[in-house]
């Protein structure tokens, strides 16, 4: 039999799926399957080099239906040496093609295992062909070894020596995309490494933040395979293969990398007034002892001494309820100004005020902790997350990275931060994690600045926020059911 034109034309076709295929199992099944396939052999094993030895990874036999290794289980197979004797180990220390008609017949080799297999199996191992897989640095990835090729009439017979030809080139192009995946794989984990060193310096700033960088990807990923499990069921337009959902997750991991730059201060500011409360207290109990002195001194009377007393008692009351309310309202900013005009002037004309003018100002914060210009540092934080992922060069497989995590406070109605975005101009990962870290805010449990609020508050307080247009509601309601379902599993585990 000799090589025919659709032949070389199928060795190409392999050539372009193999080139194309991202996952190492699927690529090392396609390396087996087609070889037995070009060949028409009846069994194979596929051997991967490590560690000085050949490991068992697939094993297949058409005639007895036996797979194993496919479904990803380890083969419980001792590994094969590397000792001249093997004809697999020979192949790959001389990365050398060894066609062998009839085992049986065969001295050249050590073929024990072989014929021991077979009496335990009632198999006949005949014909062999086993080609190793080097890449085009000769370094070895591994040995495939073909078993009984068949004629047309389905007999055993030795492998077309033409067919040597093919096999070596399949495995050449095999070893060289299993390289290529290698290098992959080393970049990914240079990247991750690079997020969790990133991480660990966050968390040694401020360990809140580092347990809501995983939340977040917590999240992440139950959202992202909630929608794939809809997809599957028709009811999602949307699913997240391996791929895509890898590079979703590192985005959540580096989301807030930017907040390396914000000062602690902001960051971890608990209430409005913060550690400069404590300072308001000195300052009153201060002015305390001057009036008491005034009095003393025979400026004012003691009635009016009581009277200032009983002011400064009931004022520094009201400053630290201030500093603590979910929301001040008008007639508390007002008060809060005129508090702020409040003074003691002593004897010799110096005057000190209650409350400073920074003071009043965060005082006056009508939700939060923070002022606006503390506000303004702290949303920079997507700017600097920015330019510091401009500084790295992603691999391909993670070029969206960026340009997800720099978008994840924008809103659906434009009024979001930095840029102002809206609507298409958010891609789907972006809203899905603007969603998931809006959430984990609401019902964290460990922020300085607030008070955790239950799972059903959060999803309302996003579903409010989603109908005035600034989420996207169906990734709300997704999120609340993979929630609620994920809670479901875990009673059931209980």
């Amino acid at each position: 039999m000799h090589l025919q034109y659709e032949d070389f034309e199928k060795i190409m076709d392999i050539g372009v799926r193999l080139s194309t295929e991202r996952d190492r199992n699927r690529l090392l099944m396609t390396i087996l399957d087609k070889g037995m396939e070009i060949t028409n052999c009846d069994a194979s094993t596929l051997y991967l080099y490590e560690k000085d030895e050949l490991h068992f990874k697939f094993m297949k036999t058409l005639s007895q239906g036996i797979s194993r290794g496919l479904a990803g289980e380890v083969i419980d197979l001792p590994p094969v040496p590397m000792k001249e004797e093997n004809v697999c180990s020979y192949a790959a220390i001389h990365r050398e093609v060894v066609n062998i008609p009839d085992v049986y017949a065969s001295s050249r080799f050590d073929f024990s295992g072989p014929r021991q297999y077979d009496s335990l199996t009632g198999y006949c191992t005949q014909s062999q062909l086993v080609v190793p897989l080097a890449n085009n640095e000769n370094e070895l990835i591994g040995v495939l070894q073909l078993i009984n090729a068949m004629d047309e009439d389905g007999s055993v017979t030795a492998f077309n020596e033409e067919y040597e030809i093919i096999i070596r080139a399949l495995g050449a192009i095999a070893a060289i995309e299993l390289t290529n995946l290698s290098y992959v794989e080393a970049l990914k984990t240079q990247i991750y490494s690079f997020v969790e060193a990133l991480t660990t310096a966050l968390e040694e700033r401020t360990p809140y933040n580092a347990l809501h960088t995983r939340n977040v990807e917590k999240y992440a990923s139950l959202l992202a395979d909630y929608m794939t499990e809809l997809h599957r069921e028709g009811k999602c337009g949307k699913s997240f293969d391996p791929a895509r959902k890898e590079q979703l997750m590192l985005a959540a991991l580096i989301h807030d990398i930017g907040k390396m730059v914000v000062p602690l201060s902001i960051m971890n500011k608990a209430t409005r007034l913060d550690t400069r409360l404590e300072k308001v207290d000195d300052r009153f109990a201060l002015l305390k002892a001057l009036y008491e002195i005034d009095m003393l001194r025979g400026r004012i009377t003691e009635e009016e001494y009581e009277a200032a007393a009983e002011d400064l008692a009931s004022e520094l009351a009201f400053i630290h309820k201030m500093d603590v309310i979910d929301y001040v309202s008008d007639e508390n900013c007002e008060h809060i100004r005129r508090l702020a005009g409040k003074q003691h002037v002593s004897e010799d004309g110096r005057t000190l005020s209650y409350l400073t003018d920074k003071e009043a100002e965060s005082l006056s914060i009508r939700s939060g902790t923070l002022t606006v210009r503390e506000r303004k540092e702290m949303e920079n934080h997507v700017v600097m997350t920015s330019k510091i992922l401009e500084k790295v060069q992603f691999y391909k497989g993670f070029s969206m990275v960026p340009k997800w995590v720099g978008a994840h406070h924008e809103y659906l109605d434009g009024s979001g931060y930095p840029n102002g975005l809206k609507g298409d101009e958010l891609d789907l990962e972006t809203r899905l994690l603007t969603v998931v870290d809006i959430y984990d805010a609401l019902v964290a449990t460990d922020r300085p600045y607030k008070q955790p609020i239950s799972q059903g508050k959060a999803i309302q307080i996003l579903k409010d926020m989603a109908e005035k247009g600034k989420v996207d509601l169906q990734l709300v309601e997704w999120l609340d059911e993979a929630l609620k379902k994920e809670a479901e599993k875990i009673e059931e585990r209980g």
